[in-house]
C-alpha cells in the first residue's frame, strides 16, 4: 500500500471516531432537554442503538447499501467480510447509528425500551441502508441525468431519522400533561441545559468528522477540499446559532438557550448535503435560513400540529435536512440556480427529498403501528408519571 492510500484510510478512521463521539452528543442533548426521571432510559437507548446498530449494519445493512449496483438495493450478503474495505464499513456504521438515534429524541419519555430496540434494529438493518443505496451505493437517484446530490447526508441520514421520528411521535402521542383538554399547551422543561449545551458542543465537533470525512480521502488535492468543507460546515453552524438567537430574542423578548442550541444543529444539518459544492458565503446563508426555519418549525409542530417532540428532532433533522438538500439546488457553485446553473439540479434535489421522505415516513408509520398493535409502543401511565428509569431499568440516574 502506498503512503497516500494509507493516509486516506487513516483519515476515514479518524473521521469515523469523531462521528462515533456524536452518539455521546446526542445522548447529552436528549438527556438535558428531558426530565431527570428518564435520564437512564435515554442513555441506555443511545448506548444500545449504537451497539445493536453496529451488529445489524455489519450483518446485512452494509451489503444492502454498498454490496451491488442495483437500482433499489445492493446485495443480500450476510456477515460482511472484505478486509480491504473495513475502514469504509466502520465509517458507514457510525452514520447508520446516527439515523437511528435521531428517532430517540422525538419519542423520549414515554416509549417502551423493548420496542425501541426493535425499531432501532429495523432502521439500521433495513430502512436506512436501502434509501442510502439510492444515493451513495449506485442506486437510481445517483444515476439520474442530473444526479441527486447529498454529500454527507442531510437527507440520507438526517431526514430519514427526522421523518421516522415524526411518524413515531405522531403514533405514540404526546407526553402526559403536554396538552390539556382546554387547548392549553404546557411546556415541559428539560432538567439540565448544561448537559444539552455540552451535547451540542460535542455534536458540532463531531460534524468535523461527519462532513469533511465524507470526502473519503485527504491525500493530495483532497486536503484542500477537506479544508473547504471544514469552513463551510463551521460557518453554517455559526450562522444558524446566531440567527436563531436573534429570532428568539425578537419573538420571546429574551434570547432562548435551547432554541439557539438547536439553531446551531439546524445549520449543521442543512449544510451537510452541499458542504462540498458551496462557497463560504453560500454556507453562511444556508445556515442562516435554517436558523430562521427551525424556530417556526418547532412552533408549528408543538402548537399547531400538536406533535410532542421533546428535543426538536423533527424540525432540526427532518425539516432542516430537507431544506438544506433543496438549498443545494440554489447555492451550488456549479449547477446552482443562483450561479446560472438552471433548474435541473434543483429538480433532482426535489425528487430525492420527496422520495426518501415518503420512504422513511411511510415505513415509519407501518413499523410503529405494527409495534403498537403487537408488543406495544408506549409505557403505562403509572410508568410514565413515575419515570422510565425506575420502571424500565430498576434504578435512578441521580442518587
Amino acid at each position: 500500500m502506498d503512503t497516500n492510500s494509507a493516509l486516506d484510510i487513516l483519515w476515514i478512521l479518524v473521521a469515523g471516531i469523531l462521528v462515533f463521539f456524536m452518539q455521546a452528543g446526542f445522548a447529552l442533548v436528549e438527556a438535558g432537554f428531558t426530565r431527570a426521571k428518564n435520564v437512564g432510559n435515554i442513555i441506555m437507548k443511545n448506548f444500545m442503538d449504537f451497539a445493536l446498530g453496529s451488529l445489524l449494519f455489519w450483518i446485512i445493512g452494509y451489503s444492502l447499501m454498498y454490496g451491488g449496483e442495483g437500482a433499489f438495493f445492493g446485495a443480500f450478503k450476510f456477515l460482511y467480510n472484505e478486509p480491504g474495505d473495513y475502514h469504509n464499513l466502520f465509517f458507514q456504521t457510525v452514520f447508520a447509528a446516527t439515523a437511528a438515534t435521531i428517532v430517540s429524541g422525538a419519542m423520549a419519555e414515554r416509549t417502551k425500551f423493548s420496542s425501541y430496540l426493535v425499531f432501532s434494529v429495523v432502521i439500521t438493518g433495513l430502512i436506512y441502508p436501502i434509501s442510502g443505496h439510492w444515493v451513495w451505493g449506485g442506486g437510481w437517484l445517483s444515476t439520474m441525468e442530473t444526479p441527486f446530490h447529498d454529500f454527507a447526508g442531510s437527507t440520507v441520514v438526517h431526514s430519514v431519522g427526522g421523518w421516522m421520528a415524526l411518524a413515531g411521535a405522531w403514533i405514540l402521542g404526546p407526553r402526559l400533561g403536554k396538552y390539556n383538554g382546554n387547548g392549553k399547551i404546557n411546556a415541559i422543561p428539560g432538567h439540565n441545559l448544561l448537559l444539552g449545551a455540552l451535547g451540542v458542543f460535542i455534536l458540532w465537533m463531531g460534524w468535523f468528522g461527519f462532513n469533511p470525512g465524507s470526502q473519503l480521502a485527504i491525500s493530495g488535492d483532497n486536503a484542500n477540499a477537506v479544508a473547504s468543507i471544514f469552513i463551510t460546515t463551521n460557518l453554517a453552524a455559526a450562522a444558524g446559532a446566531t440567527v436563531t438567537m436573534f429570532v428568539t430574542w425578537m419573538r420571546y423578548g429574551k434570547p432562548d438557550l435551547s432554541m439557539t442550541l438547536n439553531g446551531a444543529l439546524a445549520g449543521l444539518v442543512a449544510i451537510t448535503a452541499g458542504c462540498d459544492i458551496v462557497d463560504p458565503t453560500g454556507a453562511a446563508l444556508m445556515g442562516a435560513i435554517a436558523g430562521v426555519v427551525v424556530v417556526f418549525s418547532i412552533e408549528l409542530f408543538d402548537k399547531v400540529l400538536r406533535v410532542d417532540d421533546p428535543v426538536g428532532a423533527i424540525s432540526v433533522h427532518g425539516v432542516c435536512g430537507a431544506l438544506g438538500t433543496l438549498l443545494v439546488g440554489f447555492f451550488a457553485t456549479d449547477g446552482g440556480l443562483f450561479y446560472g446553473g438552471g433548474a435541473s439540479l434543483l429538480m433532482s434535489q426535489v425528487i430525492g427529498v420527496l422520495t426518501i421522505g415518503a420512504w422513511s415516513f411511510g415505513l415509519g408509520l407501518i413499523l410503529f403501528k405494527t409495534l403498537k398493535a403487537t408488543i406495544g409502543l408506549r409505557v403505562t401511565e403509572v410508568e410514565e408519571r413515575e419515570g422510565l428509569d425506575i420502571h424500565e431499568h430498576g434504578q435512578t440516574s441521580y442518587n
